[in-house]
């Protein structure tokens, strides 16, 4: 089931199966650790559009609401 970044819930882990964007967006992620085929875990989010904080490898990084949202993911279980 592919969801976005922000429909994952709080500590739940997902594959990184898409990003929906252009060159600039994959540049800026690849940067952060975040590329296709990558697993993360949403560690928080604030609801009203605000950041969202995920864990990748051992790393913690906040991204924008926009910016998670075209981040694609399977969740795993």
């Amino acid at each position: 089931m592919k969801i976005s970044l922000v429909e994952l819930k709080e500590n739940e882990f997902g594959k990184v199966v898409e990003i929906l964007g252009g060159y600039g967006l994959y540049q800026k992620l690849d940067a952060l650790g975040i590329r296709v085929g990558v697993e993360v875990k949403k560690i928080s989010s604030i609801a009203a559009r605000g950041p969202v904080i995920v864990e990748v490898g051992n790393t913690k990084v906040a991204l924008g609401y926009g910016m998670a949202r075209r981040i694609i993911l399977e969740k795993l279980i």
